[in-house]
């Protein structure tokens, strides 16, 4: 368990590494409501360019989020993310999906308006060893 009351600028989250799969872009599909094909099928993704179906940017957003919530176990302790999507996670037609690689570090902490601390921490996602969310940062209240 994190001591929060220690946590400096510096520190590293621990990592998250999830599978993605196809049954999650179906399932994020069906809660989101976006059914592009670019999601699923691989004809249509080929046809617009791309290397093959692709995961959902805001999927890929909300499981860098995951990494945080996780983290400091609360999710209404989430008080800002935003990200850029800079490259796509490529999901494959297989049991196994596409590994994201998430890790966060803390850039700094400051005192918020009500006295809360507040740390600021700059997320990283990775497929395939390359980067898939740029300028990816969060701040955090932290408890206690």
């Amino acid at each position: 368990m994190t001591d929060f009351s220690a946590v400096a600028k510096g520190d590293e989250l621990p990592p998250l590494i999830l599978q993605v799969t196809r049954a999650d872009l179906v399932r994020y599909a069906g809660a989101s409501g976006d059914f592009n094909p670019i999601h699923w099928n691989d004809r249509t993704a080929a046809a617009v360019g791309l290397p093959g179906v692709i995961a959902h940017g805001m999927l890929t957003m909300a499981l860098g989020g995951r990494l945080i919530t996780g983290w400091v176990g609360d999710p209404a302790a989430l008080r800002s993310y935003g990200v850029r999507f800079t490259r796509p996670v490529v999901v494959p037609d297989d049991d196994e999906g596409a590994t994201l690689e998430l890790s966060g570090k803390v850039r700094d902490v400051v005192e918020g308006e009500d006295g809360s601390r507040i740390a600021k921490v700059d997320v990283t996602a990775k497929f395939d060893g390359r980067t898939v969310l740029g300028r990816a940062a969060a701040e955090v209240a932290l408890p206690g």
